[in-house]
């Protein structure tokens, strides 16, 4: 591997400090992505249990929303649960935006490394062909050079290509991994929205 980077020259640490601050990020949301942690199983059924226990108090509205993004979107409608429908939608809709902001960190930056990467390949490229005609003459060029120029070019573009491929996979699918997260989170804080306005119907005593 080393004699792999000494071959591709000093362009080459361009294209390593972006594979390991992409790794960095791709591990980071790995981590952070985890449906547990988004939307914990079963947390809706338990929220919609707290209310027909009347269990809503603010300590517990507290934990809730710092439990997941979940709760913290099921925790705002909750605290307009005495207001109308759309009061409700509004908040949950601020509250939702919040929270995609936060799930959708760093995502974009993997889509500027798959866009860069290349083009740090290339900028390699380049160095590598400006080795070769350096060592170009009429009267006989540097072979050593010439392979020098050659493994330079070569080694960068491909070095761009692989760091880019899992980039712009990983951009994919973290994508369509929080959209799927906004779109549940969208469905549960509209039915919890539809319980409590069931409930304000029914009278304050009213079970649900």
């Amino acid at each position: 591997m080393l004699e792999i980077v000494r071959e591709a020259g000093w362009p080459i640490w361009l294209l390593v400090a972006t594979s390991v601050l992409g790794l960095a990020l791709i591990i980071e949301r790995l981590l952070s992505l985890r449906q547990n942690l988004v939307i914990p199983p079963q947390l809706a059924s338990q929220v919609m249990e707290m209310i027909r226990q009347n269990g809503d108090t603010p300590e517990a509205l507290t934990r809730l929303a710092d439990n997941s993004p979940l709760g913290r979107v099921l925790a705002e409608v909750l605290l307009h649960r005495d207001d109308g429908e759309s009061q409700r939608t509004r908040a949950a809709e601020d509250a939702g935006k919040d929270v995609a902001y936060r799930l959708y960190r760093y995502i974009p930056a993997l889509a500027t490394i798959s866009v860069v990467a290349p083009l740090l390949g290339l900028f390699g490229t380049v160095v590598g062909m400006i080795e070769i005609f350096g060592a170009y003459d009429p009267a006989g060029g540097d072979p050593a050079m010439l392979a020098r120029g050659i493994s330079m070019a070569l080694y960068n573009t491909g070095f761009g290509i692989i760091i880019a491929v899992p980039a712009l996979i990983f951009h994919r699918y973290f994508r369509s991994r929080v959209d799927y997260y906004v779109h549940r989170m969208e469905r549960e804080a509209s039915a919890l929205s539809r319980l409590l306005g069931t409930r304000q119907q029914r009278g304050p005593g009213a079970g649900a």
